[in-house]
């Protein structure tokens, strides 16, 4: 009895946990996962290498959504979110140059970002040291109509 007691304890926290994310089930996360370790490239808007605004922007492009090449453009786009309020697809965006807006991901759940980073597109949590010393904002570019086609699970 003890072990499925368990097992029921450990469904439940996993379900728990995928509550709010981009799962594998949908769009978004599909898009994500097939580009997690493509090398980082200056400039880079191609699956031979992406900035952070370059794979921000190729990922948007799959669903519609015109990104600018930059990240500080791609922060003045869209409508503010709260953090408490993130929901995957959500842009976030980081100040990692000390000169304000200098890097962004997307927020794929589960306090979790997609980015390409120096060690090339891969996921990072938002609390870890260096990104949560950094975390500036985030925000919402994706209508209603697109965030349902694109990012809520669709088994």
């Amino acid at each position: 009895m003890r072990k499925v007691t368990v097992l029921v304890l450990a469904l439940t926290c996993l379900l728990a946990f995928q509550m709010g994310s981009a799962s594998a089930a949908s769009k978004l996360d599909s898009t994500v996962s097939k580009l997690i370790g493509i090398n980082y490239d200056y400039g880079g808007t191609t699956t031979s290498g992406f900035d952070c605004s370059g794979f921000t922007a190729y990922v948007f492009k799959k669903f519609d959504v015109k990104l600018p090449h930059s990240s500080k453009g791609q922060y003045a786009m869209g409508s503010k979110v709260a953090r408490d309020d993130l929901r995957p697809g959500d842009l976030v965006f980081f100040n990692t140059s000390g000169e304000g807006v200098s890097h962004v991901g997307i927020y794929v759940g589960d306090n979790r970002f997609a980015h390409s980073a120096s060690k090339g597109v891969t996921i990072s949590d938002l609390d870890e040291k260096y990104y949560a010393k950094r975390y500036l904002g985030a925000r919402r570019v994706m209508d209603s109509d697109t965030y349902t086609s694109v990012a809520i699970d669709h088994v």
